[in-house]
């Protein structure tokens, strides 16, 4: 492997998966529509006091973001595995679990960055306190790359299932509990005015244990699914 190769690979796997998606309008618009549609209706259905508003925005940004993260979490390597370019990341020189990286940061900033930059707008018009606003983006940066890195590994076990995209959810949901409570519970704690070093000390764990195991664990999933 020459200096600098896994690196370029990296980049340009990355480069790819984005402008693959920013292509495909639906890569990144449903997931964004979804999210945007679902927490409105909450003030529709439940009425527009503020105070009941606000106690249940954390959990209704966190489960719609969550949700709205999965539609897409099927297609990180299934539109490889259609095309067969993903038996060539296989084939690569490269570490793959670099290259599937690369891809699950492709999809985190497709699907995840447009949901974080519009979640303040949102919680406020469910009457979040706003100085809660900087805790709500802060959860949502450290806790939908958990997503993320959860939905590859779960995709790539699920990648050969006849049924795989009914499968996907139902494995996720129950992996992605703790990154949802930990992440509602500093939300309203910083609404609140308490401290929330210790729920955001919890995240930032999970992310960095899921950063430095599940692109091996998705890696060794791609290899058995593929037979290689």
């Amino acid at each position: 492997m020459r200096p600098g190769g896994a690196g370029q690979a990296f980049t340009q796997i990355l480069r790819r998966d984005v402008t693959l998606a920013m292509r495909r309008r639906g890569e990144w618009l449903n997931p964004v529509l979804f999210f945007v549609i679902c927490v409105t209706l909450f003030p529709l259905g439940l009425g527009p006091e503020a105070s009941m508003l606000s106690g249940i925005a954390p959990g209704v940004i966190w489960v719609t973001a969550l949700l709205a993260a999965m539609l897409a979490m099927g297609g990180i390597f299934r539109d490889d595995y259609d095309d067969g370019s993903l038996e060539q990341l296989l084939t690569s020189p490269q570490p793959l679990s670099v290259l599937v990286l690369a891809k699950i940061l492709a999809h985190w900033l497709v699907t995840a960055v447009p949901l974080i930059l519009i979640a303040p707008i949102l919680a406020s018009a469910l009457h979040l306190p706003t100085a809660a606003l900087p805790a709500l983006v802060a959860t949502l940066v450290l806790g939908t790359p958990v997503l993320s890195l959860l939905g590859g590994a779960i995709a790539a076990l699920t990648l050969a299932a006849r049924r795989g995209t009914l499968l996907l959810p139902l494995l996720v949901l129950p992996l992605t509990m703790p990154v949802l409570i930990f992440a509602t519970k500093a939300v309203e704690a910083a609404a609140s005015g308490f401290g929330t070093e210790a729920q955001f000390s919890l995240l930032g764990a999970l992310l960095m244990f899921s950063l430095s195991t599940l692109p091996f664990v998705t890696a060794g999933a791609l290899r058995v699914g593929m037979g290689a």
